[in-house]
């Protein structure tokens, strides 16, 4: 597939696109203009983590190739939920926690996105026309553009039906007010694309569908009312993780929830198969370059790893930072190589193991208890990265390194009896 616009080519090359409204027609406008494209984060956390990472990486494409993004942040969706990929409701959070969260959100995204060039991206909060929405004129002007039947057939709604799990009126809303902010990005920044993941697919084309038919209906001609959509892949790592997620938890884009060293390691110990997705995905480096990795194999794979770790460090924590994380984990791995590895075979009848018993299997400890404050006092890593779960259990046929202290490193292998 070959591209007019440098945007879309790259996008496509990088591995970002899933599905588009109208492709052919927004190549031949991206090739020959500058446009505004959104992207939209809701505010459920005081930051973002690496789940969100394509969505950022997309933005810095736009900037790099001269379009200009707005970010969306969801101060009004947000008090409502996205049910997208969702088995149940979320919380409901009050209007501070969700202004606290939009500001944390801003802090993080700042330090991947220009807000202050010639170029510079948008921040636009929704409430500031969802909030004053008058609710019987909304369902009159908007509702009416709305087929429940077809919403029904969405993926994130049919998923929840098909499971009986329960969908709150107040979530079936969620999609209409979506549409409608791309309604008002239109209007108010000219504003022609909306990116999301794939699981937005049904949000973004009511959006899409809702804006044509608007400005048809008041013979906007302007070549502005042109709109579309794009989707990127869910991504799941080569082990059927969720990106962003580890067996620690979430891998944090602020350095006050996740040090540098350990985002560092989440890259680093990167599976086999994914490293070269996610160099493409996840860092600024050439494509040709990129290539250059494809041939390695084996433990030169590293080498490649190693890259992923510090590119990435970079984007989001400073090429100062990166420098010292690198170097880190650098004397880190002298040190282990001059250490001997001790092999351990732990066996389980069930599924899971707690660390705490490995812990105490392997004699690092005389109690569950004592192993419990070995991993509250931040002595205990798995491959590298630091536990913090003093409730962590462990998949049996399982292996892995786990180091307590700077002294003491095991080669754990689970077995399931």
């Amino acid at each position: 597939m070959n591209f007019k616009s440098k945007f879309l080519e790259e996008f496509y090359q990088r591995g970002f696109l899933a599905q588009a409204t109208d492709l052919t027609k927004l190549d031949e406008i991206m090739s020959q203009q500058s446009i505004t494209a959104y992207i939209g984060f809701d505010c459920t956390a005081t930051t973002l983590h690496a789940g969100s990472l394509i969505q950022i990486m997309i933005l810095r494409l736009l900037q790099k190739h001269q379009h200009r993004c707005i970010v969306l942040l969801g101060g009004g969706t947000t008090k409502i939920g996205d049910p997208s990929g969702k088995d149940e409701a979320r919380q409901v959070l009050s209007s501070q926690q969700i202004n606290t969260n939009l500001q944390g959100i801003k802090k993080t995204l700042e330090k991947f996105i220009d807000f202050s060039g010639p170029n510079r991206a948008l921040i636009v909060n929704n409430d500031q026309w969802l909030a004053d929405l008058n609710y019987l004129e909304f369902l009159r002007d908007i509702g009416r553009h709305f087929s429940i039947n077809r919403m029904l057939t969405f993926d994130s709604v049919k998923t929840r039906l098909d499971r009986e799990q329960p969908l709150s009126f107040l979530e079936f809303n969620y999609m209409i007010l979506q549409a409608y902010d791309f309604v008002e990005l239109n209007r108010k920044f000219q504003c022609q694309l909306q990116i999301g993941g794939s699981d937005q697919w049904g949000n973004i084309v009511n959006g899409v569908e809702l804006s044509r038919r608007l400005n048809a209906q008041q013979n906007n001609n302007d070549s502005s009312s042109d709109v579309f959509g794009l989707t990127t892949p869910l991504l799941t790592t080569a082990d059927n993780k969720k990106m962003g997620k580890s067996a620690q938890g979430a891998i944090w884009l602020d350095d006050k929830m996740l040090s540098p060293f350990d985002y560092f390691q989440y890259f680093r110990n990167t599976h086999d198969d994914d490293v070269i997705k996610f160099l493409k995905l996840f860092t600024d480096l050439d494509l040709d370059k990129i290539a250059s990795f494809e041939k390695l194999s084996g433990q030169d794979l590293n080498q490649a790893k190693e890259v992923l770790a510090f590119e990435t460090t970079k984007i989001c924590h400073s090429l100062d930072n990166a420098q010292q994380v690198l170097q880190q984990a650098k004397e880190i791995f002298l040190n282990k190589n001059s250490q001997a590895f001790i092999e351990k075979i732990i066996e389980s009848q069930g599924h899971e193991i707690k660390l705490s018993e490995i812990l105490l299997e392997i004699k690092a400890c005389d109690s569950k208890s004592e192993g419990k404050r070995l991993i509250e006092g931040n002595a205990i890593k798995i491959n590298n990265q630091l536990i913090t779960d003093t409730n962590l259990s462990l998949n049996t046929n399982n292996e892995f390194e786990l180091t307590i202290g700077k002294k003491k490193f095991f080669k754990i292998k689970l077995i399931k009896t």
